[in-house]
């Protein structure tokens, strides 16, 4: 559990530190690091070594497999310590709250800050790897493609996207990324799955759903992902999130990828607020959004 893991920070000692991040450089090379390696890897000498796994094995922030030759590997838990000391170190987190969303590819957290945050730690590659690798573009060209990679990678797509988008776009405010983790500003509301809206609202908010996408592809994002299930919706409008397999407007299928979007969003109005959501020309409204010129739904 991530809780667990936020008190195993302030009980480790900085040695177990250096071995984590010793076995985090060598699964650069290999999925599964070599015993003899660690001592390079992490500095330290083979009896601090071996005192050294004991701990953080006892603890579940590495595992061992003994086939062919002795290896280890972070789990999770102990890729979610380097990237929770790394914060406490920048005084971007100094406590841990409640879970606020548990899912395949994220967990988010409320921390302490300033004031309250989400932190979300990223988990694409670790139990559908494959499948991740495959639909994200950051991924195709390596070689070794390993899952905390994978998790690294669409924390820093996901992250640029925030600092390029905000406050432009209603997208969480970015406040620092480190490894596989985010955190950002906790936004109040309710997502668009379960979110009650008579006629009216549901129109205007799926205007103002795709108002925000155009001023995205605007900025030179498209999202990629869009549908019920990552639009917020709150008293003062929408907030877009979740952007981690966003890509570039540059990128050679971004109208392809605009297009699926809208047409993800438009059909689930039509679907649960027929009433309101007449079926339109959905290639056209996506043009239009690609023009930055979307002004009604009904128009198209």
């Amino acid at each position: 559990m991530v809780q667990n893991v936020a008190q195993e920070v302030a009980e480790l000692e900085q040695e177990d530190f250096n071995l984590l991040s010793g076995v985090e450089h060598g699964m650069r090379f290999s999925e599964w690091v070599a015993r003899e390696k660690l001592p390079e890897f992490a500095r330290l000498t083979e009896e601090e070594v071996d005192y050294r796994l004991d701990r953080v094995e006892d603890r579940g922030l590495v595992e061992r497999q003994t086939i062919q030759y002795e290896g280890f590997r972070l789990t999770f838990e102990g890729y979610d310590v380097l990237a929770l000391k790394s914060f406490a170190e920048r005084d971007t987190v100094e406590g841990f709250g409640a879970p606020l969303g548990v899912g395949k590819e994220s967990d988010v957290f409320e921390v302490q800050s300033y004031k309250p945050m989400a932190l979300k730690f990223h988990r694409e590659g670790y139990t559908n790897f494959r499948e991740v690798n495959k639909e994200r573009d950051y991924t195709s060209e390596k070689e070794h493609v390993s899952w905390f990679y994978t998790a690294r990678k669409a924390a820093e797509r996901e992250h640029e996207a925030l600092e390029t988008l905000y406050p432009d776009v209603r997208v969480p405010r970015p406040v620092d990324q480190n490894r596989h983790a985010i955190v950002m500003e906790k936004i109040d509301g309710v997502e668009l799955n379960r979110a009650k809206l008579d006629t009216d609202q549901a129109e205007g908010v799926l205007d103002l759903v795709l108002q925000e996408m155009a001023l995205a592809y605007a900025k030179g994002f498209v999202h990629a992902d869009i549908s019920e299930y990552n639009v917020f919706v709150h008293e003062s409008g929408i907030t877009l999130f979740d952007w981690p397999q966003s890509v570039p407007t540059e990128h050679e299928n971004a109208r392809e990828l605009l297009g699926r979007d809208v047409k993800n969003i438009v059909s689930y109005f039509q679907r649960k607020y027929p009433n309101a959501v007449s079926e339109p020309d959905v290639d056209a409204v996506a043009d239009a959004v690609a023009a930055d010129s979307f002004e009604r739904i009904e128009n198209y």
